[in-house]
């Protein structure tokens, strides 16, 4: 039964891209076992929520099961750092923790727009090199058609996804991407509008994002598309990925897991999460990138394919305190 008796929270500004932010949990139970959680740009009122109710709402108490813990205050970071301690506890990995059964994963990596077509030809040469066998492209009105078909041509096996980002209004141009064998339509317009008319006129399974159980009912109910985009870092709890991923089983969706960005523990989180049955679309784990994680070995994807770590216990990664105590920019310890 886990009791945690010392916690301590880190606010880290991270080395690469924008500088993102994330906030760290670290949770100790009275046998010396550890536990870690990651929230990446997190909500403005985090830390302050963190601050004045994670420890009275967590340190000294019994519980057998992260489950019963419910909505703990500092969201995702707070309940992966219980999921993470319980499943270090009783030395399983965190994905059979959850249910997954998988050993590996397949990988995607997105592809922005490029300059010209040659540039983003060779910029997914690069990649099919490095073993990947499906590649996201990022597709916007005026720049869909054309690099599609030169992909395509040139790599007529090639897994294709394309990212739309809701910069579409208008059906026909995305029922056009269609004749180049895709395995999603990802994005396609804002609010839910237009889905389930462009879902009826495809064949690729049009991929929505949501970030709860009552965005992805909607969804569904409004016959919206046949595959969930599920980011484990932005639900509130891995008890509410479970259930959003049973969800859509059970409605026959398909199931795309994505994002975590941050230190590379929320990309652990991503990775066990993705490991679900239902999750068979490619995954995203392609950043942060190895040389700004603070876990070993790092997360990410070797030869277009994603280890799930089943050898250790818990998210199955090493966490490099000392390079958290010196990426910290504020921290506090209960």
């Amino acid at each position: 039964m886990p009791r945690v008796c010392e916690l301590e929270v880190f606010r880290l500004v991270l080395p690469y891209g924008r500088r993102p932010e994330s906030i760290l949990v670290r949770l100790t139970d009275y046998g010396g076992m550890t536990g870690w959680g990651e929230v990446v740009d997190p909500d403005p009122k985090t830390w302050a929520l963190l601050q004045e109710g994670f420890g009275q709402a967590l340190v000294g108490l019994d519980w057998e099961h992260p489950d019963e813990l419910g909505d703990l205050p500092g969201g995702s970071a707070a309940d992966m750092a219980c999921w993470d301690l319980w499943a270090r506890m009783r030395g399983v990995p965190l994905a059979h923790a959850l249910g997954g059964s998988r050993t590996s994963l397949t990988a995607t990596v997105r592809i922005g727009a490029e300059r010209n077509l040659e540039s983003l030809v060779a910029r997914v040469n690069r990649h099919v090199c490095a073993g990947y066998a499906h590649v996201t492209l990022d597709v916007h009105p005026g720049w869909d058609i054309e690099p599609l078909r030169a992909v395509r041509r040139a790599y007529p096996a090639l897994g294709i996804g394309v990212d739309a980002r809701a910069a579409y209004t208008d059906i026909d141009a995305l029922e056009a991407l269609d004749a180049y064998t895709l395995s999603s339509i990802e994005r396609p317009f804002a609010g839910l509008t237009g889905h389930a008319d462009l879902q009826q006129r495809v064949a690729a399974p049009v991929l929505l994002e949501a970030s709860s159980m009552a965005e992805l009912d909607e969804a569904i109910s409004a016959d919206a598309g046949r595959a969930l985009l599920l980011r484990p870092a932005e639900v509130g709890s891995l008890r509410e990925v479970r259930r959003m991923h049973d969800r859509a089983v059970a409605a026959g969706w398909e199931i795309a897991c994505a994002g975590g960005r941050g230190t590379g523990l929320a990309r652990a989180a991503t990775v066990a999460a993705a490991s679900l049955p239902g999750c068979a679309l490619p995954c995203d784990v392609a950043e942060p990138p190895r040389s700004a994680q603070i876990v070993t070995p790092p997360v990410g994807a070797s030869g277009g394919v994603v280890a799930v770590p089943l050898t250790q216990p818990g998210l199955g990664h090493t966490v490099d305190v000392t390079r958290v105590r010196r990426l910290a920019k504020d921290s506090y310890a209960i």
